[in-house]
């Protein structure tokens, strides 16, 4: 199918008997956008409970990567849960896990010898990225960026900046953490111009914390999205990576890159590292890496895994099952599916810049491959932030079935499966139109 089909008002009868279903049982704590309730998926094309059909461009929060139950993943993992569904990786040896570290140390964005410690989701990544630069530097600092999201236990909320509800009655977090702005040249936070930036944001770094707030030669590690996520899809020059890792290097400080988002060929590259010829000493990846299972990954140089036995482990991180469809998933997407991403991308981008030249509300269209952000705004002058409309125009687009998902405060997400076709974003292109129209007609 290339398109939606809806049968039913929606939430259909089915989808309110479950929804209410989970509001007796399940934690309130989790975003539910709108109500969907998932019955069946194949490649970008999801069914609810009602057998309603919708076009995904979503995947999970950008896990789905390479569809809804990719035969080949499907397979992967029915073939390796016939032989064993599990035998702890940290105790014992089986051939899939080390299959995909060798795997890791081969597309992972990181020069010479790399090692990876295997985990179940991308806090977990975050989590021994944590450990790992403190333990072998011997520093105890760490600086992240506003605007970031690295996870939501303890150690990684601490890192985590996107919104504050996430932090919100759950401190004292752990200590030692500094934020610096993110280079958001839509919003430019020393307010210059994207054609004269030469990352002057990073001076806040030098100039203030590392003046005011802790010396350099006690910061362990910089944690940066090479694109960043949650925080609104936010594209960073080139010059501001760069100079990030030369300033690391400068202090001696570790570079972790979080690729949890925007890794695993969703920008059109393995890593959006790529697109920068940006090295960093560690990565954490998940979501997209298999597939919809629950696998996290952090890969280091093999120089920096120097913590000895029972320093760190996981009972789960690593699955046998789970290493299969990641296998299963990487072989996918360097056969067929980041080229793919690269020109569905790029067909999908000019769509939704050309809506912009005709709805308002549009402020800015940026992205790298499939992982696109819209920002809408009240004024394009004063570029007020279009919050309520921006929920109001994924809700609108879930009417019409599309799931989209919102990202930063007023920002739009394009985070669907890889195997998005042409046709198919143009589908989401209409109906995004749609939506649009329907919150700001004005722009139609």
């Amino acid at each position: 199918m290339t398109g939606p089909d809806i049968k039913t008002p929606l939430p259909g009868p089915k989808a309110k008997a479950m929804i209410e279903r989970d509001g007796a049982v399940v934690s309130p704590s989790y975003t539910r956008s709108y109500p969907f309730v998932m019955a069946r998926g194949e490649g970008a094309i999801v069914e609810d409970v009602d057998g309603n059909t919708f076009l995904d461009c979503a995947a999970g929060i950008a896990v789905n990567s390479t569809g809804h139950s990719h035969p080949d993943v499907v397979r992967a993992i029915v073939e390796q849960a016939g032989r064993f569904l599990h035998m702890s990786g940290t105790d014992f040896y089986y051939e899939p896990q080390v299959r995909l570290a060798e795997q890791m140390a081969e597309i992972a964005p990181i020069d010479g010898g790399v090692r990876s410690f295997f985990g179940n989701s991308g806090t977990e990544a975050a989590e021994a990225a944590i450990k790992l630069v403190r333990h072998v530097t011997g520093r105890q600092n760490i600086i992240a960026f506003l605007g970031s999201f690295h996870g939501r236990t303890l150690g990684a909320v601490a890192l985590t900046s996107s919104k504050a509800i996430q932090r919100q009655g759950f401190g004292p977090l752990t200590p030692g953490v500094y934020h610096a702005p993110y280079a958001d040249c839509y919003r430019c936070p020393v307010k210059l111009e994207p054609e004269s930036c030469a990352a002057e944001c990073l001076d806040f770094i030098e100039d203030q914390i590392f003046v005011h707030l802790v010396s350099p030669e006690e910061v362990a590690a910089i944690v940066v999205e090479p694109i960043q996520g949650e925080g609104g899809y936010l594209v960073p020059p080139t010059q501001f990576l760069q100079r990030l890792r030369e300033l690391t290097r400068r202090h001696g400080i570790l570079l972790v890159a979080d690729e949890v988002q925007s890794g695993m060929g969703r920008t059109g590259r393995m890593f959006a590292c790529e697109h920068y010829d940006l090295e960093a000493d560690l990565v954490t990846v998940a979501k997209g890496i298999a597939s919809g299972m629950p696998l996290g990954v952090m890969s280091a140089r093999a120089d920096l895994m120097r913590w000895p036995p029972g320093s760190h482990a996981s009972t789960f991180g690593g699955n046998p099952v789970c290493s299969a469809a990641a296998l299963a998933t990487i072989a996918l997407l360097r056969d067929r599916l980041i080229q793919n991403a690269s020109e569905v991308g790029a067909h999908l981008m000019a769509g939704l810049r050309d809506l912009a030249g005709r709805h308002p509300i549009i402020g800015d269209v940026r992205g790298k491959g499939l992982m696109i952000g819209v920002e809408l705004v009240r004024d394009q002058e004063t570029k007020a932030r279009a919050t309520d409309e921006r929920d109001a125009v994924v809700d609108a687009a879930f009417r019409r079935g599309v799931l989209l998902l919102g990202a930063g405060q007023n920002s739009v997400r394009f985070s669907p499966p890889l195997v998005l076709t042409k046709a198919q974003a143009d589908v989401a292109i209409d109906v995004f139109d749609q939506a649009l129209t329907e919150v700001a007609p004005s722009g139609a």
